[in-house]
């Protein structure tokens, strides 16, 4: 017996060593889960509600409605049957075995965006409130390429209700129609809820209004600042046979519903008791009789002999631009004056309306007969310029 002990014991031994060799080295041979690729250029967008109905105030804000818009590239080349999306408090790397559903999240109200790239003929699987997975069930896989780009959105998803809070969303692909199994790739997308910023302004009753021998544009825009002189003389001494002629400048807009009107207000040319007389009826120039006249017109055959005025510029477009200058004002080489006459408005395109800012140049002119008395002849006008709300 003591024979038999001696000679047995170490055989058993050895088959035991054997076996224990064996389970060593199996733990350490590796497996498709622990080996799946790491998905890249991976990205999730938080995008206001279909239609911008229910989160148009942004994709972000707690709580809302809204679409979740998922991009990446698979690494590896794989008949793929689904893919996973899992909504946790922490990225994959990060307590991976446990997920903890954001506060609030809900998937399961969601419905696949028809704009999929990458991958095709997928449904939603909802698995629970803060998890899902498109699959191609029940079809067959589909063979991907390495490296394909995947866009996969998901609409009607309501945000965690967690103000300024991160969340994470962990992507897995597999070769299964329903996620279960070793996945092929995988890899963790982060985003976060934010606060809204309510951002007000008032935009009062606006008229912006100014008169002077020129006004200038910055940045292709009228400026009264720029608006310089109010003195302004005629191009020559008056005479019987010839034509004095002279221009100002006003610029007008306003935000009135109703738009504006603007009057010009003063009396003729006068020197002393002398006068030259005003065009109470709209009228061409004509030498040698008493005139004294205006339009707000390019003119360029009047007597002068020189083109002088500019029409309205920018030139009105009956929208955003509708300035117009009044009967009697808007023909060229035809001139009238009446003290307090209406000579533009913001009518162009039918009806009285809110205007951008545009420029009026008026231009004057002044004929004298042979005995008109010497003289310096001058007058004040006052153009005023009234908007109705």
């Amino acid at each position: 017996m003591k024979k038999q002990l001696t000679t047995t014991l170490p055989r058993a031994l050895g088959v035991f060593m054997l076996v224990a060799a064996f389970v060593v080295q199996a733990a350490f041979l590796p497996t498709n889960s622990a080996y799946a690729s790491q998905i890249t250029t991976r990205t999730l967008t938080l995008l206001a509600g279909d239609n911008n109905t229910l989160g148009i105030n942004g994709g972000s804000l707690p709580g809302r409605l809204v679409r979740h818009k998922f991009t990446f590239t698979l690494p590896t080349a794989a008949s793929i049957g689904a893919v996973q999306f899992q909504y946790c408090t922490t990225a994959a790397d990060v307590g991976a075995a446990t997920c903890v559903p954001p506060t609030g999240l809900d998937t399961t109200t969601g419905t696949l965006d028809g704009a999929t790239v990458g991958l095709t003929g997928l449904t939603v699987v909802h698995d629970s409130a803060n998890v899902f997975h498109v699959t191609r069930a029940p079809g067959a896989t589909q063979a991907l390429a390495a490296n394909t780009a995947v866009t996969i959105q998901l609409n009607n998803i309501t945000n965690p209700t967690d103000i300024n809070k991160t969340f994470f969303v962990r992507i897995a692909s597999f070769g299964t129609f329903d996620a279960t199994g070793a996945s092929t790739d995988k890899g963790t997308v982060a985003a976060s809820t934010t606060n809204a910023i309510d951002l007000s302004g008032v935009m009062p009753e606006s008229l912006v209004f100014c008169t002077g021998k020129t006004i200038g544009l910055t940045a292709g825009v009228p400026d009264c600042t720029t608006a310089d002189l109010n003195a302004i003389t005629f191009n020559q001494l008056f005479s019987p046979v010839d034509t004095a002629s002279a221009t100002s400048q006003m610029a007008a807009s306003t935000n009135a519903g109703s738009g504006y009107s603007i009057t010009v207000n003063g009396p003729t040319l006068t020197s002393g008791s002398n006068t030259i007389l005003p065009m109470n009826v709209a009228a061409t120039s004509t030498h040698g009789v008493s005139q004294f006249g205006l339009n707000l017109r390019a003119n360029t055959t009047t007597t002068p002999g020189l083109p002088f005025g500019t029409d309205v510029a920018p030139v009105s477009n009956t929208t955003n631009y509708r300035a117009k200058p009044l009967a009697g004002y808007d023909t060229a080489e035809t001139f009238k004056y009446i003290d307090g006459d209406p000579v533009a408005d913001s009518s162009d395109g039918g009806t009285l309306g809110a205007t951008d800012a545009q420029i009026y140049t008026v231009s004057y002119i002044a004929n004298v007969p042979g005995s008109q008395p010497a003289g310096t002849y001058s007058t004040t006008l006052t153009y005023i310029c009234t908007p109705t709300y």
